[in-house]
């Protein structure tokens, strides 16, 4: 394993950033640089939403239009590729430096791509683990004695009231009446949404 590996930034077309990182991948695999760049991010987080009656959970992107890429660029063969590959636009760069001289034997100036500080690197993976474990995130918070609906389950279609809740573990206990009788029930917050 190399030991100049370090994350950086690269710009994508918004909106296409999984066929981006498809493409990276698939190239990185071809020409055998998975040694020089082993891991290509796209960090994203699951978001719950409710429409029209009915849950939904979708993958958002924390930064559209970026990839994040552990590379070493050193590798003249690495660089070149991720930089050639359809949708990208090309590195975060930082300074100019001298480079020592180029294929024709002349001096010139290259901007080179910044890593990523790891503080930065330790707040972007650390957020999308944080989000693997929770799995969904939800907008919404419930308190006692709100009324909502219930979306998902045998009672679909039901009024209740919350009892209590458990933000923790992300789930309410309810009552819901059926048939004139109330009755307790546990359900997540998916299964709900708000009654305006």
């Amino acid at each position: 394993m190399s030991s100049k590996l370090n994350w950086y930034v690269l710009r994508a077309v918004a909106g296409q950033e999984k066929k981006v990182k498809s493409y990276i991948d698939n190239e990185i695999a071809r020409q055998k640089l998975q040694e020089y760049v082993p891991q290509v991010l796209i960090p994203t987080e699951k978001v719950y939403e409710v429409r029209n009656g009915k849950k939904r959970v979708r993958e958002k992107t924390f930064f559209p239009g970026y990839i994040l890429v552990y590379a070493d660029l050193s590798h003249g063969e690495a660089l070149h590729t991720l930089k050639n590959v359809p949708g990208v636009l090309g590195f975060l760069e930082g300074t100019a430096r001298e480079d020592e001289t180029d294929t024709q034997g002349k001096k010139g100036y290259t901007k080179l791509p910044t890593p990523l500080r790891q503080s930065e690197v330790n707040r972007i993976l650390g957020r999308v683990d944080e989000e693997e474990e929770s799995a969904v995130k939800t907008e919404a918070s419930f308190i006692v004695g709100e009324h909502v609906r219930v979306i998902d389950g045998p009672f679909s279609g039901f009024d209740a009231v919350v009892e209590q809740v458990y933000d923790e573990r992300k789930k309410l206990d309810v009552m819901v009446k059926v048939f004139g009788r109330s009755t307790p029930l546990e359900l997540s917050y998916t299964q709900v949404e708000k009654l305006d």
